[in-house]
């Protein structure tokens, strides 16, 4: 604590950032800010309705209104900061606002990791045993997931935020990306973070590769379950209600593979940065997209959402 009390008075630190000021960068700027309203209107939108619509009462659709709050402060955690940074041209952030940022990042990427995983064995269940379903996928059982994947998340976020920020910056204070995060912070520090370097990419693969390893074992009982079906229309409709978590599924893990689970000779700061954007903003735009444009049930209540509006206006 004594660290964190010296350090902070000491003044924060200052992001790079990812655009310039030319007018290719000013183009790309303004599309990251429309994605990004997008994805904050998307994921609002999505929790109202599946808090609002009786037919989205489903243990389906919990998990997905709580992939939509994860990603929801995933993108307020990131993006607004940015966007002052770039605008104002300061792109200075404070030593506890750096903590902070990496404390709600980490929390956020480790609990929609477990939750996508988890979500897998959802689909599993749905289709292998649909007459036990209600049973094996109670409310009970819906909260105890949605708990543990949070739990999960925020208890490495703050061990990293600790540690982390625990570590002396003595040198330089510029951090080669967009956002604090820990591979570019640690790049600062004035001390030997090896140790910490290799737990961090064990604690990466551990924490990519458990949630996926469900995704997969799910994935392959679901398949054996629909090719064991008689009726092609069972079969398209089994396959339909699996597409769009597998979309979610593939963007999230493409990403976050691609980030953590490379040897560290491979990294490159530039590289980073552009998938970080896909990462952190790109992909809580379409985690909403995907799911309520493929969906009959989402889009049944948004018609009926958009019908009781026009008969209150009309009135």
């Amino acid at each position: 604590m004594e660290t964190w009390l010296n350090q902070s008075s000491e003044g924060g630190f200052v992001l790079l950032g990812i655009f310039s000021y030319s007018p290719a960068d000013l183009v790309l700027f303004s599309a990251v800010m429309v994605v990004f309203t997008v994805a904050l209107c998307g994921n609002v939108l999505l929790v109202f309705l599946i808090y609002v619509a009786p037919q989205l009462h489903t243990p389906m659709y919990f998990f997905l209104s709580q992939l939509s709050l994860m990603d929801l402060i995933l993108v307020c955690d990131i993006v607004p900061k940015m966007a002052v940074n770039f605008l104002s041209g300061r792109k200075s952030i404070s030593f506890v606002g750096c903590g902070i940022q990496i404390g709600f990042f980490v929390s956020l990427v480790g609990s929609e990791g477990l939750l996508l995983g988890l979500m897998a064995y959802d689909r599993y269940v749905a289709i292998s045993h649909p007459l036990h379903y209600p049973i094996l996928m109670s409310r009970r059982v819906c909260l105890q997931i949605a708990g543990s994947s949070w739990a999960f998340g925020i208890t490495d976020g703050l061990i990293q935020m600790v540690v982390v920020m625990t570590f002396p910056y003595c040198g330089s204070r510029e951090v080669d990306h967009f956002f604090c995060e820990v591979p570019a912070l640690l790049k600062l520090a004035c001390a030997d973070t090896s140790l910490f370097d290799t737990l961090l990419f064990a604690c990466c693969v551990f924490m990519l590769l458990l949630p996926f390893s469900i995704v997969v074992a799910s994935y392959a009982r679901i398949l054996g379950a629909v090719l064991r079906m008689h009726s092609a229309r069972a079969r398209k409709k089994a396959l339909a209600t699996c597409s769009s978590h597998l979309a979610a599924v593939s963007l999230f893990y493409g990403a976050a593979m691609f980030i953590y689970l490379r040897p560290k000779r491979y990294r490159a700061p530039s590289h980073d940065k552009v998938v970080s954007v896909f990462y952190t903003v790109l992909t809580p735009m379409l985690n909403p997209l995907i799911y309520s444009l493929r969906n009959r049930e989402v889009m049944g209540a948004v018609r009926k959402g958009l019908g009781r509006c026009r008969v209150g206006s009309q009135r």
